[in-house]
């Protein structure tokens, strides 16, 4: 694995968890602002041919 793929899902793994805590924590915006990096990331991979396996599902923060 070359070090821009492993940045990448590192990435994810670090927004993954933000959101997490956002979500946890009932903070709306943070998590529309980490659904939002996160899905940047998971664009980036998929231009890149690097797969990712969705960790969590993506959310609709009201």
């Amino acid at each position: 694995m070359d070090a821009f793929t492993a940045g990448i899902l590192q990435r994810i793994r670090a927004a993954e968890s933000d959101l997490r805590a956002a979500l946890e924590s009932g903070d709306d915006f943070l998590a529309e602002i980490e659904q939002s990096e996160l899905d940047d990331l998971h664009r980036l991979a998929a231009e890149h041919g690097i797969q990712v396996s969705p960790a969590m599902p993506r959310t609709t923060a009201a």
